[in-house]
């Protein structure tokens, strides 16, 4: 009996050992804690783009895709390689990017200083909020033809349309910002000695600066998109007017090859803002 049970304790003990040891917990967190590889993330990434390529193509090819209404690859970089030869490609990207810049700018300016402008009297803000923010809920595309007709159909109703959707909003996270101020830190400033211009200047507009720079993003975004909704009003040239002109022709592979030029557009800028959100951040925590 002895023996027996000596024999099922071995047995035991050689299956105990062949098991797996448990993975420390220090190891879990490491791997909680672990941050992908820059060249791993971006390896995927065309890898994934790679593969979706590859079945559009294979799709296409074998008739589980209608061609004539979703194309397919070798066709859409065929059409934007005679595009990139032509120099249309480079005409209209850099003038969707340009109005979109120009908008950008003017819209964030404008709302930053109208936003600042509602400290300095309550009565003031009270009366143009509710203006604000129902200009901010009417859809902007109800006014891209009078915009249009207005500016004409130059770079100039581009700006505008930038401008109108991002100035709102730049003026609602300005003025969330100035409400957000320690009101007890005023009060001490003020006890201190301190003018009104003193207090705008060192404790007000410090205080709503993270606030103006976390609408860039979202800025950047609205004004690309005002600037391609002025295109397809009316327009000299740009890739919101050539993809609106591909469409009233049936020409697919031309709709795509400017959606993929608009999607690395929108790639830079996005690229372009966050380089300028970390520089400003950056600066404003080395300020304080």
């Amino acid at each position: 009996m002895s023996h027996e049970a000596e024999a099922v304790g071995s047995r035991g003990g050689g299956l105990a050992a062949r098991r797996p040891a448990p993975r420390p917990k220090s190891n879990w967190l490491k791997h909680e804690m672990a941050v992908p590889k820059p060249w791993a993330v971006n390896a995927g990434r065309f890898a994934l783009f790679f593969i979706m390529l590859l079945l559009w193509e294979i799709g296409a090819r074998t008739g589980l895709i209608n061609s004539f209404f979703w194309s397919q690859p070798v066709e859409i970089a065929r059409t934007w390689w005679i595009g990139v030869q032509t120099g249309a490609v480079w005409q209209d990207t850099l003038y969707t990017f340009r109005s979109t810049v120009i908008g950008f700018l003017l819209g964030t300016l404008g709302g930053t200083l109208l936003g600042l402008s509602f400290w300095w009297s309550k009565y003031y803000a009270r009366i143009c909020e509710p203006f604000i923010i129902m200009f901010e809920a009417m859809p902007k595309l109800a006014l891209a033809p009078i915009i249009v007709l207005v500016f004409g159909i130059g770079i100039g109703s581009k700006i505008a349309m930038g401008f109108a959707i991002t100035v709102v909003i730049t003026t609602l996270t300005t003025y969330n910002g100035v409400r957000s101020v320690d009101k007890d830190l005023v009060r001490m400033v003020y006890s201190l000695g301190a003018s009104r211009m003193q207090v705008f200047r060192k404790v007000i507009v410090p205080t709503a600066i993270p606030a103006m720079i976390s609408a860039l993003r979202i800025n950047i975004g609205l004004a690309l998109t005002g600037a391609i909704v002025g295109e397809y009003i009316g327009s000299e040239r740009g890739l919101g007017r050539m993809i609106f002109y591909a469409g009233q022709t049936y020409e697919i592979s031309l709709i795509w090859a400017n959606i993929f030029n608009l999607s690395i557009l929108s790639m830079l800028l996005y690229v372009l803002i966050g380089k300028l959100e970390s520089m400003l951040l950056k600066g404003f925590m080395h300020q304080k």
